[in-house]
């Protein structure tokens, strides 16, 4: 048995994942006006991840608190830019109708709480009080979708403009003592996810790291002269949940189902 069939093996009856262990989502960014008079989504950081952007539509910016300080980046139809774990992350809806494809490394992951707003200090300094401004009630709560929308998108502009006011006041103290000033909100980023740490290593091992060492199985086979692997060769699709799209972070989010993914017939 090669080393890629035994891979195979241990992992009978799993359905490939989408490239890289990552995930794909369709954002139309928040048209909402902010407090500084802007508009867009709520300012957060990732403690484990790194996230893309594609800009489909419209125009905006992205302001990015990280190692490198305070940067503002023009978008515009076409630019693709990332950035790592670590840097608050502001979209600005410019235009009006911003809309981005997301990637976002470790599928599944972010969604386990790997993500963290920039409120006040005293806001991430109280887990209980983190958790309640955050919350967002589920559309199935609601009788229907226009009492639903209505709700969600208040509870979403709360906590974004709650989010707006940590930020600026951030935002500020990196503008005047650089980067160091970011070291409170990384403490108190790590110690409002470090309980759930534990839990997010499935979500690597069955996504990049599964992958990665299936891509390295495969090249070793390859080396040795066995394309064996070629003939398991499938196309494989997945569906948006039915509903309303999701009330995220930055805006309203269509999303795919990656875990109910399913080969093509």
């Amino acid at each position: 048995m090669t080393a890629s069939e035994a891979a195979d093996a241990g992992h009978a009856g799993a359905i490939p994942g989408f490239p890289g262990g990552t995930a794909v989502s369709h954002l139309h960014v928040y048209d909402w006006p902010t407090p500084d008079g802007l508009a867009g989504g709520s300012p957060h950081l990732h403690t484990a991840s790194t996230e893309g952007y594609v800009v489909v539509h419209g125009e905006g910016a992205l302001e990015t608190l990280s190692g490198a300080g305070y940067t503002r980046t023009p978008l515009a139809p076409g630019t693709l830019l990332w950035f790592t774990p670590g840097t608050v992350h502001r979209l600005v809806n410019g235009s009006g109708d911003l809309e981005l494809l997301v990637v976002m490394q470790n599928a599944g992951l972010p969604e386990a709480g790997d993500a963290v707003l920039t409120y006040p200090p005293d806001v991430l300094a109280d887990p209980d009080t983190y958790a309640r401004v955050t919350a967002i009630p589920p559309w199935t709560e609601f009788p229907d979708a226009a009492s639903a929308h209505a709700a969600m998108s208040a509870a979403a502009r709360q906590r974004r403009d709650l989010a707006i006011e940590g930020y600026l006041r951030l935002r500020d103290r990196v503008q005047r003592d650089g980067p160091e000033a970011l070291d409170e909100l990384y403490a108190a980023a790590v110690g409002l996810v470090r309980d759930k740490a534990a839990g997010w290593h499935h979500h690597w091992e069955r996504g990049p790291h599964r992958q990665a060492e299936a891509t390295r199985e495969h090249i070793a086979d390859i080396a040795e002269g066995d394309g064996a692997h070629l003939r398991r060769s499938a196309v494989y699709t997945a569906d948006s949940p039915a509903g309303p799209r999701r009330t995220g972070m930055c805006g309203m989010l269509k999303v795919w189902d990656l875990d109910g993914a399913h080969p093509v017939s």
